[in-house]
């Protein structure tokens, strides 16, 4: 049987509007709005597909891996629900910042190496809130093991991963021995939508949770210093003038004086 294990990150709506979204200027770190559920980074769903698919022509064990708070069990359970067969929420430690990319995959690689064998790790291509990037090839190298980013599709034929990735100018075909790790892009398929059945089967199932305090956490590369939003102000002036000609004068002179011609 292959064990492919696949990490997720439970986040903020990208799409919640702007009105609502805020900061806490102490902890520098975006406050959930009321009423606003977290949800799994798009990325990540999609490095679930890509898990579920496997599964779907070959022996497999898909187990999904977070490192969150109490509220990741409700995104681990909708992994399970989409047809994940295990699931793992490794609690954050408070001294883990949630930017810090070195720390995140460090922790993720110590829960890892906790499970008795892994031969796949999927992970989505980047954080659907800080875009980051760098937590799939930090496990990589943690856990000394090849790592192909960037991926759009992937077939197992016994123990090597033939995968396609996305470059600048196209596509390339690239074989990895397993265990490897696979970061995966959007163009791996539609995620499956979970049924009421599997709905129901995982509402109850408990998820075991791991404390991170427990593993050495390393010292953080990363450091918030500040954390705001962007204010934005746009003025408009109307060009006086009694022609079109004169408008367009003063139009140029007015662009001359901003410094903007």
């Amino acid at each position: 049987m292959m064990n492919i294990v696949v990490c997720v990150k439970e986040i903020l709506d990208p799409e919640i509007p702007s009105k609502v979204f805020q900061i806490d200027p102490n902890i520098k770190r975006a406050i959930q709005p009321p009423g606003i559920e977290l949800l799994i980074s798009d990325y990540d769903e999609s490095a679930v597909e890509a898990a579920l698919r496997i599964k779907d022509t070959e022996d497999a064990k898909v187990t999904v891996v977070s490192l969150g708070e109490e509220s990741t069990i409700k995104v681990i359970k909708r992994c399970l629900a989409m047809g994940a067969d295990e699931g793992i929420l490794v609690k954050r430690a408070h001294q883990v910042d949630e930017s810090d990319g070195f720390s995140t995959a460090f922790i993720l690689s110590e829960a890892i190496k906790k499970l008795d064998k892994f031969d796949l790790i999927l992970c989505g291509v980047q954080e659907g809130d800080w875009d980051g990037g760098q937590v799939g090839s930090g496990i990589a190298e943690f856990l000394n093991i090849p790592s192909v980013t960037m991926v759009a599709r992937i077939d197992v034929h016994g123990n090597k991963a033939l995968v396609e990735r996305v470059v600048a100018d196209g596509r390339e075909t690239v074989e990895a021995p397993l265990p490897a790790l696979l970061t995966v892009r959007s163009e791996i398929g539609e995620p499956r939508y979970p049924s009421l059945r599997r709905v129901m089967q995982v509402s109850k199932k408990e998820i075991p949770v791991w404390d991170s305090q427990d593993m050495a956490i390393p010292r953080a590369m990363n450091k918030i210093l500040d954390l705001i939003i962007p204010h934005h102000e746009a003025k408009c002036e109307f060009i006086q003038a009694e022609s079109s000609e004169e408008a367009g004068v003063n139009l140029a002179l007015k662009l001359r004086e901003a410094r903007l011609v």
